[in-house]
């Protein structure tokens, strides 16, 4: 087996790719989860899914804060909890599910979460691209145009590729110091946008229905902690082992848990007295436009800023799970060749869609299924007390201890398919105009209420915790005494 060696510090390129970090490499503490989520969380992002909440899903604002708080505390202490295979394995979330679903039986959850990080690089970017633009209007007189359009794209990716292609030391260090000063400024134009709130219709605003609320939450934690909880042990597997989880936990639910509650919040009560936010297609002009005209500048840093926050962690974990699918790359280079995909997905957005919001909400609703799907077969093999044999992870020849049956681990890989299957009954993705998908039983009461990835996580677990009840974990932890042909 080739093992990178590690320059895991501040400035330097980290050199390791997906190989489990070893037990004398391991630092840190349970805090830097606190730092890392609540970077992740400081972007305007927030701010539609509180509109949302409201426009669409008719709620007021005090049922629109239980739902920020319950889906975004709730998801991302869930978050929390998977990272800790990452303290336990040392390698990232992806590569450990080797041992959970087979070498090759780990190729499809491993897709899809690399999709889901595009994804959602793909929205930072655009939005951050927007607030670049906004800038240099507002500073310089520039109009909006095709080149400058690029240019604004480019810029934000490669502020990405900067941070990201350092890796992980450097990424804890801006996290803690970027989070401080976006932080303030977000902090400030809250304010400002406080001002702008019709509190009358906000507090005239009737209650919506209890499944509205259900819905809500599901949404939020669909379109927050769901989303980075295939990316949790990423961050965590440079830590050391001794640390208790509870403080991975409470520091990953905290961390994303206040930005999130504050700014969904936020997005609620603008959108309670206009609902201009939930139906721009262009959500930095919308916001911008609540703002006295001297504020728009430290708004727009504040919001470019953020995002930046956001996407630099995408494009780590989606250069990690590259690698994970088989890319014969550095890790570096995985992540170059991530944000090409980005500036793709960029210029189509900005340059070739019609609508902003129609294809977030759906992207969400789709991949919350095999996500949710893996969430909970893995979860379930952790609480079973999964170990981690380290060269055995690496190997992806046919000798590896995890290759199992024909590289497939059957009864992981039945309860993620069962689960896709039984969460996609009862979804439906759709824009304002088009019907992506629709399951046979999306007009049912689960269907309607968007808890189809909910079914599917409980699918996963049920089915995984039934057909895997006689290979147990602990029988394949025991190291293998020879392995050959070790792979990336």
């Amino acid at each position: 087996m080739s093992v990178s060696k590690t320059n895991d510090r501040v400035g330097a390129v980290e050199t390791r790719g997906i190989e489990p970090v070893p037990d004398h490499e391991r630092h840190g503490h349970a805090g830097q989860m606190f730092w890392t989520w609540f970077a992740a969380n400081i972007s305007i992002l927030g701010l539609p899914l509180g509109a949302t909440l409201v426009a669409f899903r008719g709620l007021n604002i005090w049922q629109a804060v239980l739902v920020a708080l319950i889906g975004s505390f709730g998801s991302f202490a869930l978050v929390g909890a998977l990272s800790l295979a990452g303290k336990k394995g040392g390698a990232p979330a992806l590569t450990l599910s080797r041992a959970v679903f087979g070498q090759r039986g780990n190729a499809g959850p491993t897709l899809v979460s690399w999709l889901s990080r595009i994804g959602w690089e793909i929205i930072s970017t655009t939005t951050a691209a927007y607030a670049l633009l906004a800038m240099l209007d507002i500073a310089f007189g520039l109009d909006r145009g095709t080149v400058l359009t690029l240019l604004c794209l480019l810029v934000f990716i490669a502020c990405t590729l900067l941070i990201s292609g350092l890796g992980h030391a450097t990424i804890m260090w801006i996290n803690k110091w970027a989070t401080v000063v976006f932080g303030v400024l977000n902090l400030i134009v809250m304010g400002f946008l406080v001002a702008t709130v019709e509190w009358s219709r906000v507090l005239d605003a009737p209650a919506g229905a209890t499944s509205g609320v259900i819905a809500g939450i599901g949404f939020v934690a669909a379109g927050t902690g769901i989303g980075w909880a295939n990316a949790g042990a990423d961050y965590a597997r440079y830590l050391p082992k001794e640390i208790p989880g509870s403080r991975l936990v409470v520091a990953s639910a905290f961390g994303a848990g206040i930005p999130l509650l504050l700014l969904i919040s936020l997005g609620s009560l603008l959108t309670a007295g206009d609902d201009t936010l939930a139906t721009s297609s262009d959500p930095v002009a919308a916001i911008n436009e609540m703002l006295p005209s001297w504020m728009a500048i430290p708004y727009l840093v504040a919001a470019f800023g953020g995002l930046l926050m956001s996407n630099h962690l995408s494009t780590y974990s989606a250069g990690l799970t590259m690698i994970t699918l088989g890319l014969r790359v550095s890790r570096v280079w995985a992540v170059a060749l991530d944000v090409v995909l980005m500036f793709a997905g960029g210029i189509y957005l900005m340059l070739i869609a019609d609508d902003f919001y129609g294809p977030f909400s759906t992207f969400l609703t789709l991949l919350a299924v095999p996500i949710s799907a893996w969430i909970g077969v893995v979860a379930v093999d952790s609480l079973r007390g999964r170990a981690y044999d380290p060269e055995a992870l690496m190997d992806t020849t046919g000798g590896s201890r995890y290759w199992y049956t024909g590289g497939f681990r059957l009864p992981a890989v039945l309860g993620w398919a069962a689960a896709i299957v039984a969460g996609l009954l009862f979804t439906e993705a759709a824009t304002s105009t088009d019907v992506w998908f629709e399951g046979p039983f999306a007009d049912t009461w689960a269907g309607a209420n968007g808890l189809g990835w909910a079914i599917a996580m409980a699918t996963g677990a049920a089915v995984y915790a039934l057909a895997g009840r006689a290979t147990g974990p602990e029988a394949e932890a025991t190291p293998a005494p020879a392995l050959q042909g070790a792979g990336r």
